[in-house]
């Protein structure tokens, strides 16, 4: 499988209460990631990724397709 063919996951990166940053992919309920940094928590995200798929591989489950196409960061006004 090439990059072209991999699936694309979306994931949501927050901002932790302790300064740190958790990440989280809507299409993959449990599979959660924290980093110091938010290049960090994309990163042990994409280890999470790989290695939730595995299992659900190793575990004849299926594989849920991507369904999360974008994600809009909006700065609303104070009213």
């Amino acid at each position: 499988m090439t990059d072209t063919d991999a699936p694309s996951y979306l994931i949501v990166i927050e901002r932790a209460e302790d300064g740190g940053y958790g990440a989280w992919a809507p299409d993959l309920p449990g599979c959660v990631a924290l980093g110091d940094t938010i290049e960090d928590a994309e990163h042990q995200m994409r280890e999470a990724i790989a290695f939730h798929l595995e299992g659900l591989r190793d575990q004849g489950e299926p594989v849920p397709a991507p369904t999360a196409v974008a994600a809009v960061m909006m700065t609303i006004p104070a009213a």
